[in-house]
């Protein structure tokens, strides 16, 4: 619950162009904006495990919360689209980076390995239904003849909530005795030592994976406009499509051999980014590309979010997932920077290209590893 409560003020930001929009500004700036999160980001990522052993992993996300309210006030208050909304972009960063890098590891510290891709699945699920939820309240808002600023003032709301949540788990871990070990600090010998291990898969293709995430969502209702869709379809689809993966088929795919089911998953998501490419005119194929995207990619980030984790040098668990969550979150505000820019050079069908090349250099990867282990076998 905490987790799909602070998801809310992240899934909100995908109506910045809109909310740009408004002011006049294009694409480019939007993506700006959202790329402002990556600096914040990447340094509280690195930072989230010193912090976690200095206050405990749970009552950091619960702060980590506070960011997030402030952002999702921000968004709504702020009126310059220049500026001042990057310097709100980097608040959010601080908030997003924090919770989104802590929360894997509270779940890995508390659950067996043998457990943990599932568990992975019901967070990460909760998270993306979080998400797609903050586009469906933006038009939820603007259906009720609400501005969109509404849905940033629910997100930051809902961010306050998803903080007490997580403070409780604080305290009940605290009087449970529960106290997790201080070994989250990453350092520089730490990360060689899990970028030379088969964990650096994972996160490189976690790095690919946001990006394309990144790319179809940040910038969707710029797709829905062009072609005459409701963008709140996309979410719908992705986020139905997530859950009930999550809840029917995560059980399923973790039973099988990880890497011919993120061959299939990834093979889905390729074949989303098709769809969206050819179908421009019918809504039911766009509800249907949406779907496939929050199968394929769903389930492919928690098969990799398990790999990531139980595939670290032995010791070195957390700062795999630190690593992990680093390099999603480059990919997710990192490449919106670069696809807002070729939408307004080029056109939201060369962005939808860009994308492509991105979900065939995940595959690559996939039939790499697959190949690879079939000839240390034989």
């Amino acid at each position: 619950m905490g987790g799909f409560l602070l998801s809310i003020a992240y899934g909100v930001t995908f109506l910045i162009p809109v909310l740009v929009g408004k002011g006049g500004g294009d694409e480019a700036l939007a993506g700006l904006i959202i790329s402002a999160a990556t600096v914040s980001t990447v340094i509280l990522v690195i930072l989230s495990g010193h912090i976690a052993d200095a206050i405990g992993s749970a009552r950091a996300v619960a702060v980590s919360a506070l960011f997030l309210a402030a952002s999702g006030l921000g968004f709504a208050r702020v009126p310059s689209a220049g500026v001042g909304l990057m310097t709100v972009g980097f608040i959010l960063g601080i908030g997003w980076g924090t919770f989104y890098a802590l929360g894997p590891l509270l779940v890995a510290a508390i659950i067996e390995p043998e457990h943990r891709i599932r568990f992975f699945a019901l967070l990460s699920g909760s998270m993306m239904s979080g998400i797609s939820a903050g586009p469906i309240i933006g038009r939820i808002a603007t259906g009720w003849s609400m501005p969109i600023e509404t849905a940033f003032l629910f997100a930051s709301l809902s961010s306050l909530a998803g903080g007490a949540l997580y403070f409780l788990l604080h305290i009940r871990l605290t009087n449970a005795g529960k106290i997790l070990p201080h070994v989250n600090k990453i350092s520089f010998g730490a990360a060689r030592r899990v970028i030379a291990s088969p964990a650096m898969y994972s996160i490189v293709m976690v790095g690919v994976g946001g990006a394309i995430f990144g790319g179809l969502s940040s910038f969707q209702t710029s797709y829905a406009k062009a072609h005459g869709f409701d963008y709140s379809l996309f979410f719908i689809g992705f986020m139905s499509s997530a859950i009930l993966s999550r809840l029917f088929a995560a059980g399923y795919v973790v039973k099988k051999d990880p890497f011919y089911s993120l061959l299939v998953l990834t093979s889905l998501t390729l074949a989303s980014i098709l769809l969206f490419l050819m179908v421009t005119s019918s809504a039911l194929g766009y509800l249907c590309a949406a779907a496939m995207l929050g199968l394929g990619y769903g389930l492919t980030y928690s098969v990799i979010n398990g790999l990531a984790a139980n595939e670290a040098p032995v010791g070195l668990m957390p700062q795999s997932l630190l690593l992990f969550s680093l390099a999603y979150f480059i990919g997710v505000f990192g490449f919106p920077l670069i696809a807002g820019k070729l939408i307004v050079s080029s056109g939201i069908q060369t962005m939808l290209y860009a994308v492509l090349l991105l979900a065939v250099a995940n595959l690559a990867i996939v039939l790499f590893r697959v190949a690879y282990r079939a000839m240390r076998a034989s």
